[in-house]
């Protein structure tokens, strides 16, 4: 393995390699690709071209980026990716450590190396296993690694023999998944467990501990102030541990005392991005935080939020958002005691820095420090998670000399991705707001049929090199951010699913006098009970009649990406989220006990699958076990993609009339499309393919 050769070995090793590509070259002359079969990647289709140099050139994938810049495929599914979240270098040399979750509501986290150079497929390699949530990744000021479980911070060798055998925990008994409220309420699943943390220079650790909850609301009328969020141990703040002297945290054993901490700033929903100025802690230097603010229907608010931090100030959860918006569910908590007027006129609140992108999802925030890009040289990056039109994208601010970013007087517009109109202004309950502008490194990362899923940038890090690497979680992959040469990619289409084919899609569902009943039974005991007013309205309105909801409902779902795939139930990520069979968190919160506390609701799920495997007229039938996939085609012939054995279609036509030996079937799950043809024509398979679904 690699892992063991000696730097000076490896480099011996790469200079043969290339020169005996060199003389095969010249031997045999260019090798065309035209006619081998596209290779991919979690989702990415792969080509020639290679982004970076050397033995760091990797496959480039196409994403819309900022003239002179490329991204390449380092790592993905194929290298035993499942759920990576954070990246961090190992100092001094050519590794990389990555938190890989491994999914929600488990414990099967690994802390895994990266060998950047090593052949593909050899990459990874685990270090440790079995840990609850890892995600936190830094290095300390003694230059050792450190990380996070829910609950602990602990610093390891990851280059030991044993990696296991140096782990020392260094704080513990933080509120993690598993927690109990001051009312003496358990959750088994807090919504915010993760524990992304920072060091500053004198070695003190700033740690998020997220919110239990979206907002904190009980039944109303709210009375007093959110319980969870107040005292010594509040939640929905940032922590503050300070280490001895020397700077550096002693080692926990059995039976020592917990480092004790303070509250350093507390209203914060969840501080998953966390950065400090090189210069901090000199008084005027940024910390500065991004909140994943609350949860609210409306696709365009409320904005996510860039804070800057100072000691012993409230930024407003659960009791205000945006700038200074009062939540209205906390009005009489606002009217009188420690929080009268705490969003409009209280001292102890502080309104945001800047707005961010609404529902964006900030995940990762760092100042660039490198020599590869002199243009990023001391600015702001921020990469947002979100799924929403607004997310998927990695920003760039210009910052002060102190490393704030530098708002501008309203309007301020930001880019949205695959809708009508493509820039929106920040607003608030207000109107239009001050915001700083900012530019975009990836601007188009949305789902292009047959090219590339949709971007989740969670984790990133500069390297020494100065070169950028990302994690993304939801299609496994590791991306390293190079120099490209030439003019850039030209911007890939927005061709998710059309409204035409949802309109289809609607019209045989109200067709269907079974599913029409399936539809409204899901509505009124899925969606308005448990899922709407999480993430979304669901299209829901005042006044609409029981069809229209119906109707609003599930073209709300159509349009979702990778929800639903007519005929094929199992492949949807709908099934999965709500079933908790995915490394994605289970949907709607605290549905892992509703089969259990709630009467038919394993049935509601099932009704569920019905309404899919039944939503196009026709006969499902799968694809025959053989080789690994099977290609179809449009009616002039020309391919469309390749679909893996097993997987479901409808056919509308077991002998298509108008292609003999085909049969006709109903459009097949996105990704298996190459982007050659359109749904308008249909699709064709050869009879022999296909086999009846048992």
């Amino acid at each position: 393995m690699s892992y063991f050769t000696s730097e000076r070995e490896r480099r011996r090793l790469r200079a043969c390699a290339g020169a005996l590509a060199w003389v095969l070259a010249a031997l045999l002359g260019p090798i065309s690709v035209a006619s081998s079969e596209p290779l991919r990647r979690s989702g990415y289709a792969i080509g020639a071209e290679t982004c970076g140099n050397g033995d760091l050139a990797f496959l480039r994938i196409q994403l819309d980026m900022k003239a002179g810049f490329c991204a390449g495929l380092v790592a993905s599914e194929a290298d035993g990716l499942k759920f990576p979240r954070a990246i961090v270098q190992v100092p001094g040399r050519d590794l990389f450590v990555v938190a890989d979750m491994g999914g929600w509501g488990h414990a099967d986290g690994r802390l895994l190396l990266l060998d950047p150079r090593a052949p593909q497929g050899g990459r990874i390699k685990e270090l440790l296993a079995g840990i609850e949530y890892p995600f936190g990744l830094a290095v300390g000021p003694d230059r050792r690694l450190y990380a996070s479980t829910a609950e602990t911070i602990f610093r390891f060798d990851p280059l030991a023999d044993n990696p296991r055998g140096t782990v020392e925990t260094v704080i513990r008994h933080m509120p993690g998944r598993r927690i109990t409220l001051p009312d003496g309420s358990r959750i088994e699943e807090s919504a915010h467990p993760l524990k992304p943390f920072v060091f500053d220079r004198n070695g003190r650790l700033f740690v998020n501990v997220g919110s239990h909850s979206d907002d904190c609301i009980t039944p109303a009328p709210i009375m007093r102030p959110c319980a969870a969020a107040e005292g010594a141990s509040a939640m929905a703040s940032i922590w503050l541990f300070a280490p001895p002297a020397g700077g550096v945290f002693p080692a926990l054993k059995p039976g020592d005392a917990d480092p004790p901490h303070t509250v350093y700033a507390r209203g914060l929903r969840n501080s998953m991005a966390l950065v400090l100025h090189p210069n901090f802690p000199d008084a005027g230097y940024a910390f500065l935080q991004g909140e994943n603010s609350r949860d609210l229907p409306d696709i365009f608010k409320p904005n996510e939020e860039i804070n800057a931090i100072e000691q012993g100030r409230h930024y407003g959860w659960p009791y205000c958002y945006d700038v200074s918006t009062p939540s209205p569910e906390f009005r009489n908590v606002l009217q009188g005691g420690v929080y009268k007027s705490l969003c409009t006129a209280g001292a102890l609140y502080k309104p945001p820095l800047s707005l961010l992108p609404p529902h964006g999802a900030p995940l990762a925030m760092l100042y660039y420090r490198g020599t590869k890009f002199p243009e990023l040289e001391g600015k702001l990056l921020v990469g947002l998670h979100g799924y929403r039109p607004t997310g998927s994208r990695l920003l760039v601010y210009d910052v002060d000399d102190h490393g704030f970013p530098r708002p501008v007087t309203a309007p301020v517009r930001y880019h949205v991705s695959c809708v009508a109109e493509p820039t929106r202004s920040f607003q608030t309950d207000a109107g239009a707001v001050a915001a700083a502008p900012f530019d975009e490194l990836i601007a188009g990362w949305h789902r292009v049929n047959g090219a590339r899923p949709q971007g989740a940038p969670v984790g990133m890090t500069v390297a020494e090199d100065g070169a950028i690497w990302l994690v993304e979680d939801k299609n496994q992959t590791v991306i390293r951010i190079d120099r490209a040469a030439g003019d850039p990619q030209p911007p890939l289409p927005c061709d998710m699913r059309s409204q035409a084919m949802i309109d289809q899609l609607a019209a045989f569902v109200a067709g269907d006098a079974q599913n029409s009943v399936r539809l409204t039974t899901l509505r009124k005991g899925l969606v308005e009970k448990h899922c709407a007013g999480c993430h979304s309205d669901f299209g829901l309105k005042e006044g609409q009649s029981e069809t229209e909801k119906d109707g609003a409902v599930l073209r709300f779902m159509l349009s979702q990406d990778g929800w639903i795939y007519p005929g094929d139930p199992y492949s949807g990520k709908l099934r999965t989220r709500l079933r908790g069979l995915g490394a994605e968190k289970l949907m709607p919160p605290a549905g892992e006990s509703l089969p259990k506390t709630e009467s038919g609701y394993t049935r509601l799920l099932d009704t569920m699958d019905l309404l899919v495997a039944k939503m196009v007229p026709g006969t499902r039938m799968r694809i025959k076990p053989g080789p690994p996939q099977r290609k179809f085609f449009g009616k002039t012939n020309k391919e469309c993609g390749e679909i893996p054995a097993a997987k479901v279609v409808v056919v509308t036509q077991r002998s298509a009339v108008d292609k003999p030996g085909f049969s006709r079937f109903f459009r097949p799950a996105d990704p298996y499309l190459n982007g050659e043809c359109t749904d308008g024509d249909g699709y064709y398979i050869r009879q022999e393919f296909l086999v009846p679904v048992q």
